[in-house]
């Protein structure tokens, strides 16, 4: 690395680099950020990363975290303020790694299939929105007494649930809109509406070699 600052590669609209990008905001550890183009990954990322994908987060040490999980836990040991990240061996700790292993291994496949149904000819668009509508009725019961996914306040779960769920509105918000899941939709407006989520979603410029470097947040 050319620089003491950590390498963050990403791609704005991934929801996995949203997550990412949401967690570093939130705790302040500043980054020099590479906005990448999919379909043209640069020779620098596919050094420390072969696989190719975002977010890559290069740490000062050549330490390279590959997963946004590993990013969004790395970001919040270094500060967590308002304490997002419940405490370790806990009845929360294990609800947060089951409801977001149930996001990232379920739901995900199933929202890709939803989004991109013409890949999927099997079965109708219809079908698979039906598929993914079990886990949205899981969240809308979390949400049924609390404000937040474990509880009366914000987590890591729902920071990295909402990048996904706003995927799956996304696809046809009037039918989002129109459903029944009330909590749900008041959980999802009210992080479309926050500063953290605006502020990460700003559009830079994709980044090539020997550019300057562009600092997140």
């Amino acid at each position: 690395m050319t620089g003491e600052l950590p390498v963050l590669y990403s791609f704005r609209r991934c929801p996995y680099a949203i997550r990412a990008r949401m967690t570093l905001c939130y705790s302040g550890v500043q980054v020099e950020l590479r906005e990448v183009v999919l379909r043209d990954m640069p020779r620098e990322l596919l050094a420390c990363s072969p696989k190719a994908t975002v977010p890559v987060l290069l740490l000062p040490d050549g330490t390279v975290l590959e997963e946004s999980r590993d990013i969004m836990e790395w970001a919040l040991a270094q500060h967590d303020p308002d304490h997002w990240r419940p405490q370790p061996g806990s009845p929360a700790a294990a609800a947060a790694r089951d409801l977001i292993a149930a996001n990232d291994l379920g739901f995900k496949p199933q929202l890709d299939r939803y989004k991109y149904a013409e890949r999927y000819p099997q079965h109708p668009r219809a079908w698979y929105r039906s598929q993914g509508e079990c886990f949205l009725d899981e969240l809308e019961q979390r949400l049924t007494h609390h404000d937040w996914l474990l509880g009366d306040h914000i987590s890591l779960a729902d920071i990295a649930i909402f990048p996904f769920i706003r995927q799956f509105a996304l696809v046809d918000r009037a039918w989002f809109d129109a459903s029944p899941r009330l909590n749900l939709r008041h959980w999802l407006d009210g992080l479309l509406q926050a500063r953290l989520f605006t502020a990460v979603m700003y559009k830079y410029p994709p980044w090539r070699s020997g550019d300057p470097a562009a600092l997140f947040p």
